[in-house]
This record gives C-alpha cells, structure tokens and sequence, in this order.
C-alpha cells in the first residue's frame, strides 16, 4: 500500500478511493499486517521479557479531569527506564494514559491518534467522548492475541465531554470490557490498588483543580511507596510525574516546574506527617 509516486505521479487507487471513517478498517482492507494485533509472534517458552509500563491515575472535578502517571518502566525486577512518557493526548479533549507492554501501548496510543484524527477529516466533525472510548476498547480487544502471550496493553482514557460539560474516566480490562467510571476516581497498572486506596480516602466531587492535581501526585507517591515498579517523585534527577488536565479549553500538560513544585508540596507534607497525609489537600 506504500504511495509510489516515482512512476506515475499518482497515488495508489486506495488512497483515493471513497471509504470508511475508522482508519484501523482502511488498515485493515489494504495492508493489515500493520496493525499489533494482526502480527504473527514466533513460538516462544514462557512470557515474553520486555519493558512495561506501570501506574496510571485519574481524578474528575468540576469543570474537568486530570489524568497522570509515573514514569517508571520495568522489566522483571529491572528498571528498564526511569523517565518514560505514559500519558499522551488522543485529541483535543481527551488524553490516553498507558499500561502494560510499553512498545506495544505507544503504537496502539499512536494508532487511536491516527483514528481520531482520520474520522474528524472524513465526517468533518469529531467524535463524541463515548464514540472514542469505543474505539479504544476496539484497538484494545484487537490486541487479545498478543495479551494471552503476556504483551497486555491496559489504557485508561479521559477527557472532557462537550456534551455532558464535565471530565469523564474510563478503564478497560485486557479484553477491551470498557467501564465508565463514576466514583470520579480511576487507577490501572501495578500499583493501582494502593493509588486508588490513596484516592478513595482524599478524594471530594468540590475539588478544585489545583486540588486535584496534587491529589493524583499524592496517589502516585503512595502508590511507589508499597510497588516496586512504581516511580515516585524523583528529585536528584529531577523526573517528576506526568499530570494533564482536560477542561472546555482542551488538553493542558503540566510543566516540569509545576510538577516539581507539587511533588515538592506532597514530600514536605509526607515530612511533617509521616505516618500519612490527614490533611493533604486542605
């Protein structure tokens, strides 16, 4: 399907054929090895060693959703990689935040990019936040191949419904079972279960921005101080955890300064109290 222009000048007829809006059908049609889960592994013994990602987190407010995650990659008992990027923007108004295999999880992230972005230029208008959390599940079920040979891929996604006019959260399982989440919080990766018991406890539905962007720091730092595989807050090299926020105005990283100040603020309180944070976002 490579565009060969040398000979003719023209693209090939599939690029200018009238079709479908998803992009993952027109890969499909015309060359779908290049889709993950069309791939064909060699036999293997066992699980296959490679770097993954770990913990994601996300926390809804009035007017919004933040969605962050560390930066740790491992593989094994071995950190593959300290600074790894796991949260990445879908479009606009939602954000994608990935765990599991991390060669596999940015594909797939650049794959959904790609889909979103190929279905706003052939209907000329974008798809609702339900209609996109849809379509993840799609790419992720896709994918249940290479899950039953240990390269899951477990994204949560988030973003802003234009619609609704409030941040929604939605967490998938490996076979693309999507769940829209209404507790206002979400966590997935290895140290979920110690990020979302840090939420459960800090979490309001009156929290304000700033509020909750230091509450999902403060999971994370809770959640790499009980998993190995989790990174927190890492001040001598200075890597500070990933936060984006998605309101009407659309997707928004934080800058390394303002992560590091609200790392900082979640370390100086775990100072003063050290057996937890009581207070920590009052």
């Amino acid at each position: 399907m490579e565009a060969n222009t040398r000979d003719t000048g023209r693209l090939p007829a599939a690029f200018l054929t009238p079709g479908s809006s998803s992009f993952m059908d027109f890969l499909a049609g015309h060359q779908p090895d290049m889709l993950p889960g069309m791939r064909q592994l060699p036999p293997t013994q066992g699980v296959i060693e490679a770097p993954h990602g770990t913990t994601i987190v996300a926390v809804t407010f009035p007017g919004g959703v933040v969605l962050a995650g560390d930066r740790r990659a491992t593989m094994g008992n071995v950190i593959a990689q300290r600074d790894i990027e796991k949260v990445f923007p879908a479009d606009e108004y939602s954000a994608v935040g990935i765990a599991g295999t991390a060669g596999l999880a940015v594909e797939m992230v650049k794959l959904f990019q790609l889909e979103l972005e190929h279905f706003e230029k052939v209907e000329g208008a974008q798809l609702s936040l339900e209609g996109k959390a849809n379509r993840l599940s799609t790419m992720i079920r896709s994918n249940l191949g290479m899950a039953m040979q240990g390269l899951a891929v477990v994204p949560l996604f988030a973003g802003y419904d234009l619609d609704r006019g409030k941040g929604r959260i939605f967490s998938y399982d490996v076979t693309g079972g999507r769940s829209d989440e209404q507790a206002g919080f979400a966590a997935t990766g290895s140290g979920s279960l110690f990020a979302r018991g840090s939420m459960k406890k800090l979490y309001r539905e009156d929290l304000t921005e700033e509020q909750a962007t230091t509450l999902v720091v403060q999971a994370l730092y809770d959640a790499a101080d009980d998993d190995s595989a989790t990174g927190g807050p890492d001040m001598a090299r200075r890597i500070f955890p990933i936060v984006t926020v998605i309101t009407e105005d659309g997707f928004r990283r934080l800058t390394d300064q303002e992560s590091s100040q609200i790392a900082r603020s979640v370390l100086d309180r775990r100072l003063e109290e050290p057996d937890g944070p009581r207070a920590a976002l009052l």
